[in-house]
């Protein structure tokens, strides 16, 4: 999953190199904090959110392979 996100992710963005990905796990979710270049902020969420929640759907087929909710959180570096 973490190498899907990135693959959507990376093209859009100016700095590829400062996507930065970081999972947490529980016994029901797993987490993957998405951060990226303070300037390509907006280009991965888009506008109102349209980027952000694409990822978010595409991320949704996959979870359908594990028993787990997925998450992804856009945050600050």
């Amino acid at each position: 999953m973490k190498e899907l996100i990135e693959t959507i992710v990376k093209p859009l963005v100016d700095h590829p190199e400062a996507v930065r990905i970081e999972t947490q796990e529980t016994d029901r979710t797993i987490t993957f904090k998405l951060s990226v270049h303070p300037d390509d902020m907006g280009k991965v969420i888009g506008k109102q959110g349209r980027v952000a929640k694409a990822i978010r759907t595409v991320s949704f087929a996959g979870e359908s392979q594990q028993k787990k909710k997925t998450v992804i959180e856009i945050v600050d570096k």
